[in-house]
């Protein structure tokens, strides 16, 4: 079946795979497809007690549980928009978007709902717990009414956490959220045998999507933790739940690599000699990839992983230990996949050729690089941006494109190579096109790094550096003692290592240590407005740096 709204999803799926678990948290309670039903009915039935119509805004601010998918599906197959907050909003983001999405009433979880500011709270009309789905606060007793949604009504506004500007309301439909459901089957199939075990936020377009709209389409079963995933929490959770399928974001991934694999290979000369061979660390390679699909489990066939680059030391270490995973290219204003391969396909470096049902092109392109643009044309593609006419009108080409903002190309076959976001471009000295994320990549595979950001001072290229003072401290015994005396000579060795493996223009002149971490968005990229001394950055406003180097050249069309 191909639901063209999420209510026809609903219908289908409970009665379809009624008796099969639908969510469950790890060690805690099980949810069939039936009960999916019964309690979306009775989600619906609370809000029209609270005189919510259709098209009413309701938002649901709350940790991954059954409960969640719950609320969403209650609210959208009612005729009603969902606006799922991330959870790591501040609350003052939290108050403005509630203001701004016009939300009437709300779904939170216990723990978020003390960071809700006592006057937001109280303009709702309704307030309930994800928990139980009782009701905390209900200022309206009229009586509402729902009705069935059509393919083209909104469906969801998500709010963007963006690196450079603040939050905007993407608007999504349910045709445009139903079609990632055969997006996401045709580059790799799932069915009821599949266990999902889901470690990203809910309310992150890229987990909703492909893991929980499209398993709930197929009958899969998916499953929650209550706890961030770090590697002790996940490391039982894998063992217990022995998923089939996962999705991750590059820096859980990342982890994993630098500190049970890298670090141990270069712990002592012996290794790090064996390491420097080709052959030899393939093979070191391939064992660690046995241990690590051990740890996982033993049934993982799709580790995914998107919303941000991943680091290329990494996945060449994923390539050679012959784990099944794929990144996959998408934004939230696209539902957001838009390019993507099965792990048999996979190309280093690429994210794949564009989705089937997906147009990508690239527009003024350099025909030196054969960089440009990347725009897209997609039946997931968003209305715009809630309340923003000018920033709607500004992602959108003349002829219905949109611009994704990110820079890109392809090879001979069609797969297409994301090279970096235009807005983060730097321009050289001589008009070469650098992009910061490709020698962030560089310095984050540096094993006493654990983040970076590179950013023009005067002319120079400077890397913002944060140490990894756990590794700095296992390696050497009086750090903390020594940390002045030895902190310049570890920037040094970061300055060359970097210079030794980049172009020549993207050569840095500087590493300065910043001995606090980076501010992020609540998807974990860092702010580089907060962090960049370069004129005009940091504004929503005015020109993207570069755009003078992209000369209108062929559109490079796919």
């Amino acid at each position: 079946m191909a639901p063209n709204t999420l209510y026809e999803l609903v219908r289908h799926s409970t009665r379809e795979f009624a008796d099969r678990t639908a969510f469950e948290m790890c060690d805690g309670e099980r949810v069939t497809y039936a009960e999916m039903g019964r309690r979306v009915e009775e989600v619906r039935r609370t809000l029209l007690s609270a005189g919510l119509k259709p098209g009413d805004k309701v938002a649901l601010l709350s940790s991954n549980m059954p409960n969640w998918s719950v609320c969403y599906f209650a609210v959208t197959a009612a005729g009603m928009v969902i606006v799922p907050i991330l959870p790591d909003f501040s609350s003052e983001e939290l108050e403005q978007i509630l203001l701004h999405s016009e939300a009437r009433a709300l779904f939170v979880s216990d723990r978020l709902y003390s960071r809700l500011p006592r006057a937001a709270v109280e303009r709702l009309d309704l307030v309930v717990r994800t928990k139980n789905l009782k009701v905390v606060a209900q200022r309206c007793h009229d009586a509402g009414s729902s009705a069935v949604p059509q393919p083209d009504d909104l469906a969801a506004i998500v709010y963007t956490s963006g690196t450079t500007s603040n939050p905007k309301g993407v608007m999504l439909t349910h045709a445009a959220l139903c079609a990632q459901i055969g997006i996401s089957g045709a580059i790799f199939p799932v069915g009821p045998d599949d266990t999902f075990l889901s470690v990203l936020p809910l309310s992150h377009t890229y987990e909703c999507s492909i893991g929980m709209i499209y398993p709930f389409s197929m009958g899969a079963r998916v499953v929650y933790i209550d706890r961030p995933p770090t590697a002790s929490v996940l490391l039982p959770v894998l063992r217990r739940v022995r998923p089939t399928v996962m999705l991750i974001v590059p820096l859980i991934i990342e982890k994993i690599y630098r500190h049970q694999v890298l670090a141990r290979f270069r712990s002592n000369l012996f290794w790090r000699m064996l390491y420097r061979s080709g052959s030899v660390r393939r093979y070191l390679h391939r064992v660690a990839g046995s241990r690590l699909m051990e740890l996982f489990g033993g049934r993982l066939r799709f580790l995914g992983i998107g919303g941000a680059k991943l680091d290329r030391a990494t996945e060449a270490f994923l390539l050679e230990a012959r784990v099944p995973y794929a990144i996959g290219y998408g934004l939230t204003e696209t539902a957001p996949l838009l390019a993507g391969a099965a792990p048999s396909q996979v190309r280093l470096g690429s994210t794949g050729p564009q989705a089937p049902g997906v147009e990508l092109r690239l527009v003024r392109v350099n025909p030196a690089t054969r960089q440009g643009e990347v725009e897209a044309r997609t039946p997931s593609v968003m209305l715009g941006y809630y309340r923003n006419p000018e920033a709607t009108a500004e992602a959108f080409s003349e002829d219905g494109w949109f611009r994704t903002g990110d820079l890109g190309e392809f090879d001979a076959d069609g797969w297409l190579y994301i090279k970096g976001r235009l807005k983060n471009m730097i321009v050289g000295p001589s008009g070469e096109n650098i992009y910061p994320e490709e020698i962030e990549s560089v310095l984050n595979s540096h094993v006493y790094i654990s983040d970076s950001i590179v950013t023009e001072r005067e002319g120079r290229l400077v890397a913002l550096v944060h140490f990894n003072t756990e590794a700095l401290e296992a390696r050497f015994e009086n750090w903390r003692e020594e940390m002045g005396m030895r902190m310049e000579q570890l920037k040094k060795e970061v300055l060359e290592y970097v210079n030794a493996k980049v172009n020549r223009f993207s050569r840095i002149s500087e590493v300065v240590e910043k001995r606090e971490g980076f501010v992020k968005t609540p998807t974990q990229k860092i702010k580089r407005f907060l962090y960049s001394d370069r004129k005009g950055e940091g504004s929503a406003a005015g020109r993207t740096p570069g755009d003078a180097t992209l000369p209108p050249a062929s559109d490079g069309r796919r």
